[in-house]
Order: C-alpha cells, then sequence, then structure tokens
C-alpha cells in the first residue's frame, strides 16, 4: 500500500483512489454537498480554496488544496519508484 501526499500534511492511500476531479462543475458540487450530509466528506483542504475533490472507492469524498493534475504527477512519480 502506498501513500500521497494530498498536501499540508495529509496522506491518502492510492489503492483507495477512484477518481480526482476539479470542484467546479454543478454535478461535482452536488457529490460534495451529498457527502457533506452524509458524513462522507473529509476537508484536508486546511482552510484554504478547494482546488480538487478526490473520490474514494468506498464513497468517501476528500477536499484538497491541490490540483487533481499536482496529485496524478505525485501518483506517477511513485509509481517510477517501484
Amino acid at each position: 500500500m502506498q501513500f500521497i501526499h494530498i498536501g499540508y500534511g495529509n496522506l491518502v492511500s492510492s489503492d483507495k483512489i477512484l477518481c480526482m476531479v476539479s470542484p467546479d462543475s454543478a454535478p461535482i458540487k452536488r457529490l460534495v454537498m451529498r457527502a457533506k450530509e452524509e458524513n462522507m466528506l473529509i476537508d484536508a483542504s486546511q482552510g484554504r480554496k478547494t482546488k480538487g475533490v478526490i473520490i474514494l472507492s468506498d464513497g468517501r469524498v476528500i477536499l484538497t488544496a491541490l490540483l487533481p493534475e499536482t496529485i496524478a504527477s505525485r501518483m506517477s512519480v511513485k509509481e517510477q519508484d517501484d
């Protein structure tokens, strides 16, 4: 199991990541609101502007202050190291 740094000392298991998306579209905003209502939302943005939304395989939703591209590049670097 590998962990990916998603900003400000927060880590997430790369095995659990289903997708990473931008928070700007209406469907993603609805998904975030629904996750908040169902207590499935994890805010890892540390009070900063949310630039990325990570959806995990178990249905949890993580907000991060990093762009999805940044996290994806960190994942590809980890894969190359192995």
